[in-house]
């Protein structure tokens, strides 16, 4: 069974283990910290405690903390749309584990906050991850072509969207 739960400072261990693989630092943004130390997982935890409604949850599969997901309000004009980024610790991968957290998070997410848009960006080589997503019914909305640089190397970034009201019409017409 999967559960999404507040974070507490005692995740941090295990946070930095699972965090630090170079499989999971491979398909975050190179803000995250390389390697991700105990004193960078404490750190991420201390910023979410205070957060209400939580904006970062932890995964737990069978009483075991296995990855995140989480979300940053946009600004200005975008204040109603938010930014979902996720990990699964490598040992469970390929198990389902961030497609139930996706399905899970996304309906909390519409619920707890203001907003009326998810949408998580994918590098172009994560083909599992676009697969989660479209799982949960986002759509691709765009490839931004060579938009990122991730490896010394550009590379696409695909943007996957799910909105919260999916069939209100749009007030202007697309441009033809």
């Amino acid at each position: 069974m999967l559960e999404l739960k507040p974070f507490t400072p005692s995740d941090a261990p295990l946070i930095a283990e699972m965090r630090n693989h170079p499989g999971i630092l491979a398909n975050g943004f190179d803000a995250t910290p390389n390697p991700y130390t105990l004193v960078a997982a404490e750190a991420f935890v201390a910023a979410q405690l205070p957060k209400q409604p939580a904006e970062n949850l932890a995964v737990w599969r069978n009483q075991e903390l296995v990855g995140s997901i989480g979300l940053w309000r946009k600004e200005d004009v975008f204040q109603l749309s938010a930014g979902m980024g996720y990990w699964v610790g490598v040992p469970y991968w390929g198990q389902g584990v961030a497609t139930e957290a996706i399905r899970q998070f996304t309906a909390y997410a519409f619920a707890a906050f203001d907003i009326i848009r998810l949408e998580a960006g994918v590098f172009a080589f994560n083909q599992p991850s676009m697969r989660a997503l479209e799982k949960n019914g986002y759509y691709l909305e765009c490839i931004r072509r060579q938009a990122v640089v991730k490896h010394g190397q550009v590379q696409d970034d695909y943007v996957w969207v799910k909105l919260k009201h999916p069939e209100l019409p749009t007030p202007y017409p697309a441009p033809a």
